[in-house]
């Protein structure tokens, strides 16, 4: 599904979502629609895979993990 945050966010609310390919983009536009919206439930996602364009752009795909876990975003090494 390409485009359309009411669906995903539908889709997302009743547990309909397999897999989340999410692209990044190397732009900052300061406004847009949320993919996730406001006061939705909390939910972990894994990293299934990443890859990046020649332009720059990072494609990642999550599945769905679950309850979300809280903990360190330190890289390792970092204190």
């Amino acid at each position: 599904m390409h485009g359309r945050a009411e669906l995903a966010q539908t889709l997302i609310e009743h547990d309909l979502i397999d897999e989340y390919r999410l692209l990044h983009f190397p732009v900052h536009l300061g406004s847009g629609k949320k993919l996730f919206r406001d006061g939705a439930r909390a939910a972990g996602l894994r990293l299934v895979s990443t890859s990046a364009t020649g332009a720059g752009v990072i494609i990642a795909t999550y599945a769905p993990a679950g309850s979300p876990r809280y903990g360190s975003y330190a890289l390792p090494g970092e204190s």
